[in-house]
């Protein structure tokens, strides 16, 4: 009797230990990211499904799109939670002081920011554009202070009604990123994404103003490797340099024309373009031009790195490299591009990046 009695005395202080065991490490909460701006972020928006894609497929699943908008559609599955209102002006949303319940509502530690479309097109002065730009980011560090704010400048736009508004967009975007560097600090960092360079208002948009599908594209494709930057927790800098086989600046001066206005050069082109870069690594990407009369139906791009750089992730193309050679061939959905059309891909890469002359071919 005394043997089993210290048996289930036993068995009962085991039981005891294995209830008071502290538990394991709790599963990190997902990264809550807010889409914001108007029609361009949110009718339908849908380079949201195409960055949300990206995302998974990148390894980068602990994320949750958030806003008090639903989702719209897009043809494929993703988070379409997102604060994109059509019709929206940036000022307006301070202005009346907006943001604070959508913020409220949905507790988002990442926002993407692309707004000021409409302000542009109301002849807003670019002072007062940048205002309520600086307004919403402290009402987002009252939300988080811990805010992480990505600021697009914004991509171009040349409505028929409105031949002011390209030249507008680019003295707004000129002064995009001095703003954020002053707004920025170590705790919530402002980081610039440039939306505008490679950009075409004639391809990549239907009306002059809204993405197409390859608009979509291209807009996901550069909000990708910044927020892929802050997800991994670190902050990459907006410094880009191109390929002086032509001439686009993503932080454009006023004197600077849209992208859409850059004459064609004849036959398959590519301008290569590093478009951030930090300690250890960089960002690229190649737009590929058909300047010819007739349309093609593919392309390949080829350029040799002199620095040592190694690509690691990429978009829109299809890649291998052997050495220092890089090979790009087009996806099945941007090979085809009609005459003055064109195509960007992009890439993250280690190493100090260089500027390779870049050998475009059709097929």
């Amino acid at each position: 009797m005394r043997t089993l009695l210290a048996l289930l005395t036993a068995a009962a202080v085991g039981a005891a230990a294995l209830l008071t065991l502290p538990a394991g490490p709790a599963a990190a909460a997902a990264v809550r990211i807010m889409p914001l701006g108007d029609s361009i972020t949110g009718n339908p928006g849908c380079w949201r499904a195409l960055l949300w894609n990206d995302l998974q497929a990148g390894g980068h699943t602990n994320i949750d799109f958030v806003g008090t908008q639903p989702p719209q559609g897009c043809s494929v599955p993703y988070d379409g939670d997102g604060e994109g209102h059509g019709g929206a002006l940036v000022t307006a949303v301070a202005d009346q002081n907006q943001l604070p319940a959508w913020l409220s509502a949905s507790r988002p530690d990442v926002v993407l920011m692309h707004f000021g479309t409409n302000d542009v097109w109301s002849n807003r002065s670019v002072d007062v554009i940048l205002a309520a730009y600086g307004k919403l980011v402290d009402q987002m560090r009252a939300s988080n202070p811990a805010m992480r704010v990505l600021v697009a400048q914004i991509i171009p736009m040349n409505p028929s009604s409105c031949t002011e508004c390209a030249a507008r967009v680019v003295a707004l975007n000129a002064a995009i990123p001095g703003w954020a560097a002053a707004k920025s600090t170590a705790a919530s960092p402002v980081t610039v994404v440039d939306q505008w360079t490679g950009f075409s208002t004639a391809y990549d948009t239907g009306d002059g103003v809204h993405p197409n599908a390859t608009g979509d594209r291209k807009i996901a494709s550069r909000w990708l490797p910044a927020l892929v930057r802050v997800l991994d927790g670190t902050q990459p800098s907006a410094s880009p340099s191109v390929s002086p086989s032509r001439s686009v600046s993503p932080s454009p001066s006023r004197s600077t024309l849209p992208s859409d206005s850059v004459p064609p050069v004849p036959g398959c082109s590519a301008t290569y373009t590093v478009v951030n870069q930090w300690p250890g690594g960089f960002q690229g990407s190649v737009t590929v031009r058909n300047g010819s009369t007739a349309a093609i139906g593919g392309w390949t791009a080829r350029w040799t790195y002199t620095g040592g750089e190694q690509i690691t992730q990429t978009w829109g193309a299809t890649f291998t490299q052997s050495g220092p050679a890089v090979t790009a061939d087009n996806t099945p959905w941007n090979g085809t591009l009609a005459p003055g059309a064109t195509a960007t891909f992009g890439f993250l890469g280690t190493g100090t990046p260089t500027v390779p002359p870049v050998i475009c071919t059709t097929h």
